[in-house]
């Protein structure tokens, strides 16, 4: 499409129209100049690059040469769209500040009418952030005022990481850089203040379950290992709740190997974990080779700051697995994942949102970054030639709120801390908003799944009885 056929819209909008209602043609004149914009940017010579970086058609084909001729064992920070860290940075360097506000409503939409806001940044963060290279963003999520409730105000953060040291290291070295690259990050949420922090699904390793090799089991570690005790220091220092998805190791039922959230009080004390509910088996997500599914259930833990569950990584997937944890009270549900961007990136935006709509709760989505290389290549089981590397991690962590509301995310490629201000009561009042927990129709639902679970299971089709009759 060139670039005259695009802007035809605009010229249509007659200026009878643009006099009868100046909103409507303001509007219009925005959706039309924005769709022009992409349009022009894509048709770039440069739309190669950008399609490979942000994982777009081709990405694998199109960088698999210059992967392959990196030394086993690197890290490499790639995954910028275009020399920009995510798409909204993208369009607010390219558009005009008032239709960059009419995008970033239909992307981000609008928190009790309005647009979110921007906390400002302690000096002490900030300093850190700048020292150690990760990229900082602080909101605020509002909630109406109410006549019997005072706001239930908690300050929630997530933090997204690369590996620090490539992975041919000692693991024990591996391990103690990726808790020292972490630490300022930790720091400068404490300096935020941060009540509630969430980290990325196994934050203590590399994300190795793509390789089969079982000499990355060496990483998992008890309920109360060294991760959780470095965290139970931080915990108690910066008066913080902390979720710490780790890859556990089970001393007392025969060393079973599980993928597990530790959720750290806020003195210091472990309230209780819960084990991953949904184990992939697409592509390189080998992890059903490491551990199987979880046996906690939905388990919501009741913390000083507010209710909070963690729905790792593919659980995200599963509506039901976001939905019981809304039926056992959450009020905010982490959902701390590994996910590359030729697989997923399409989809991250949108699930957690929509869970967070359906359920009327607050989500935290965390990714990792960067694009980790290992020393044996493998295979995908697809025909294609074998790889050293999973494919990019592309971080973009953000929250959702019940409102459709949301954060713009974090950096594709750096590591990075998200803040946000929310206030609890918004739970409850979108829920009496619209009414999806009252209007939902629990029995049939459980009667559909009571007779599906059985063998001689029969689905409800109604046939058409014409077509029986070709028959």
């Amino acid at each position: 499409m060139n670039i005259e056929m695009a802007i035809q819209p605009q010229q249509q909008i007659s200026q009878t129209a643009r006099a009868a209602s100046p909103r409507k043609y303001a509007i219009a004149r925005n959706s039309t100049l924005f769709f022009s914009f992409l349009v022009s940017f894509l048709s770039r010579p440069s739309r190669v690059a950008f399609l490979r970086d942000s994982g777009g058609a081709g990405a694998m084909e199109g960088s698999r040469s210059k992967r392959e001729e990196e030394e086993n064992g690197e890290t490499r920070a790639e995954g910028s769209i275009h020399g920009f860290e995510s798409l909204h940075r993208l369009l607010e360097a390219h558009l005009e500040p008032p239709l960059f506000q009419e995008v970033s409503r239909m992307l981000l939409g609008l928190n009790c009418g309005r647009p979110l806001e921007r906390l400002a940044l302690p000096d002490a963060a900030a300093s850190l952030s700048t020292q150690h290279n990760f990229d900082l963003q602080a909101f605020c999520f509002c909630a109406d005022k109410e006549l019997l409730r005072q706001p239930r105000i908690a300050r929630v953060g997530l933090i997204q990481n690369s590996i620090a040291l490539p992975t041919t290291g000692h693991f024990a070295e591996q391990k103690e850089a990726i808790r020292e690259k972490v630490k300022p990050m930790i720091e400068a949420a404490g300096a935020f203040g941060v009540n509630i922090l969430c980290l990325q699904e196994a934050w203590m390793m590399p994300f190795a379950f793509c390789t089969r090799e079982k000499r990355w089991c060496e990483f998992a570690e008890p309920v109360d290992g060294e991760s959780t005790q470095f965290l139970q220091d931080l915990a108690r220092k910066y008066n913080m709740v902390i979720v710490n998805p780790i890859l556990e190791r089970d001393v007392n039922h025969g060393e079973t190997i599980w993928n597990t959230a530790v959720v750290i009080g806020n003195h210091g004390n472990i309230v209780g974990i819960h084990r991953k509910n949904h184990i992939p088996r697409v592509g390189d997500f080998n992890e059903s080779t490491y551990y199987m599914e979880g046996n906690t259930g939905h388990p919501v833990f009741e913390t000083a700051f507010g209710k909070i569950g963690v729905n790792i990584c593919y659980g995200r997937h599963h509506p039901l697995n976001w939905m019981v944890f809304g039926l056992n009270g959450a009020e905010i549900v982490f959902n701390p994942s590994a996910t590359v961007g030729e697989l997923s990136e399409p989809m991250w935006p949108i699930e957690a949102r929509n869970a967070a709509i359906a359920n009327s709760y607050f989500v935290g989505s965390i990714n990792r970054v960067g694009t980790e290389v290992f020393p044996n290549a493998f295979t995908s089981g697809d025909g294609k030639p074998q790889h050293s590397d999973f494919g990019h991690f592309y971080g973009s962590s953000h929250f959702s709120a019940p409102d459709a509301s949301c954060t713009p995310s974090l950096s594709r490629y750096r590591d990075g801390l998200m803040v946000s201000d929310m206030d609890l009561n918004l739970c409850r009042q979108i829920k009496d908003k619209w009414g999806f927990r009252m209007t939902a129709r629990y029995e049939l639902y459980a009667e559909t799944l009571d007779k599906y679970l059985k063998p001689d299971y029969v689905p409800q089709v109604i046939v058409d009885p014409t077509l029986q009759k070709r028959l």
